[in-house]
């Protein structure tokens, strides 16, 4: 199997600071009573490795603070590692956080155009690329509309719309199914047994078991920033679900 994203002792920390510093005079007074100003060190991944090879639909679980975001963000290359490393063979196109790349005062057709500059399309690609968005969306109405007009519902429908139609070598997933509607679920569903039956890189974030059990081969169960179990899927959505008994 061709592998196309390994990852290898990747640990991903944080600074936090005590203080909050208002003004340059407050950090000035800060700056010369402590002698530097005080922070707390939050290891949000802890040395976790795994990889992720061509064609797999992988899943990465957990409960919420087990590190799921960072990893995700740490994938698409928004965050870098402060220590171990993160190996991507391949195009990403991430869907990781509502609104990214949008801007509210911006048309729907406009944000379809800037979101495609953002994950490194052309703007004759997104033309070409564009009807399909739309219609998938099903927001044909509605995309002379303002995207601050929009529903979460709305917005939510538009950018998987341009994730999934402007995709790369590598999708990334993170709880796409949590504001849409049930048809527009079922749209996702469906549009998700096709790329398993093409063998497209798939990387989903969820705390639906049920998708981890139905599209998944592979993946992780994360807690606390570290991998507790990986590989069968069924064996992961079991460790999730005693982790929530507790």
């Amino acid at each position: 199997m061709q592998e196309i994203i390994r990852v290898d002792g990747l640990t991903k920390r944080f600074k936090l600071p005590h203080e909050r510093i208002n003004s340059l005079k407050s950090s000035l007074i800060n700056l010369f009573s402590n002698g530097r100003l005080n922070y707390e060190i939050q290891t949000v991944l802890d040395d976790i490795s795994f990889k992720v090879n061509k064609g797999d639909f992988f899943g990465i679980v957990g409960k919420n603070g087990s590190g799921k975001s960072t990893l995700l963000k740490l994938l698409a290359g928004i965050y870098y590692p402060t220590n171990g490393s993160v190996q991507v063979d391949g195009k990403v196109t991430p869907f990781i956080e509502l609104g990214v790349g949008f801007n509210p005062e911006l048309s729907g057709r406009d944000n379809v155009f800037l979101n495609g500059a953002l994950l490194g399309f052309t703007r004759k690609q997104m033309e070409v690329m564009y009807d399909d968005i739309v219609a998938f969306s099903e927001l044909e109405r509605f995309m002379d509309q303002k995207l601050k007009n929009y529903s979460s519902g709305m917005q939510v429908r538009l950018a998987f719309s341009i994730a999934i139609k402007a995709q790369g070598d590598i999708l990334i997933l993170d709880e796409v199914l949590a504001v849409g509607d049930e048809s527009f679920q079922r749209k996702c569903f469906n549009y998700f047994d096709q790329v398993k039956k093409e063998k497209k890189t798939v990387i989903l974030v969820t705390h639906d078991m049920s998708s981890i059990k139905r599209f998944c081969n592979n993946g992780i169960l994360l807690d606390k920033g570290k991998i507790i179990a990986s590989g069968n899927p069924q064996e992961i959505s079991s460790g999730y679900e005693k982790l929530n008994e507790v």
